[in-house]
């Protein structure tokens, strides 16, 4: 297990708030608005309400990253020209892509995300099921249906998962990634209108975007052999 992958992954999904709120903001929205009075009016119950449908999000997400994993133990051993493995390459371009993307100076992921609708409009009706949520077991259920949303988010970090060349590794990213969204969602779903309000500020947005840049080129430099790849000991 690569630890900076998961840590990468984490810190993807902690500095991707500003993201989580316009994918996610209206579903979480509609699902506080759509419990019954009894449980809007518990914090508690409002909270477990939110955890377990998190809970379901975040599966999904595991879900496809041990798919991802699978898929990538043939990629992972492809190298490209001087031995750079081929996985890894694209998983540091994906995520300098994904901070361009957060901080709004280039769509360059919009593409991947019109491609998951093509998915994504099979998905959706299964979740409209589960609305109004009366319960923590819709909730769950809507979860596992709203975890396969198309976001370019998401999908970067699939990428990590497929560079890893495992299934139960690429799941472990997904997890770590999920985990590091969890502030952001459990706290949208209870202060809802003060947290958009602060992700939407511009200068935020273009923090997470540098933030991931960054991320995304450590993970290439520090592939192996990235500096000075060609040197040989006298």
């Amino acid at each position: 297990m690569n630890m900076e992958s998961l840590i990468a992954a984490f810190l993807v999904g902690l500095l991707g708030g500003t993201h989580c709120i316009g994918m996610c903001g209206g579903i979480v929205g509609a699902l506080t608005a759509g419990l019954s009075t009894d449980v809007r009016d518990s914090r508690l119950r409002l909270f477990i309400t939110q955890l377990t449908y998190n809970t379901g999000r975040v599966a999904s997400y595991v879900a496809a990253g041990v798919i991802a994993g699978v898929l990538g133990q043939q990629v992972s051993v492809m190298e490209l020209t001087g031995g750079f493995p081929l996985g890894r390459v694209v998983a540091g371009v994906v995520m300098i892509l994904l901070g361009f993307y957060l901080g709004g100076w280039w769509h360059a992921l919009r593409w991947l995300e019109r491609l998951g609708a093509c998915l994504w409009k099979f998905i959706e009706p299964l979740g409209r099921r589960f609305i109004p949520v009366r319960n923590p077991g819709q909730a769950l259920l809507l979860g596992l249906v709203w975890g396969w949303l198309p976001c370019g988010m998401v999908y970067a970090v699939l990428a990590l998962a497929l560079a890893s060349g495992s299934g139960m590794d690429g799941g472990a990213i997904m997890l770590a990634f999920g985990a590091g969204t969890l502030p952001t969602m459990l706290t949208l779903g209870v202060a809802f209108s003060s947290l958009g309000r602060w992700v939407r500020d511009e200068r935020v947005r273009k923090l997470a975007g540098i933030s991931v840049i960054l991320l995304g080129l450590f993970l290439l430099l520090a592939i192996p052999g990235a500096q000075g790849h060609h040197a040989h000991p006298h």
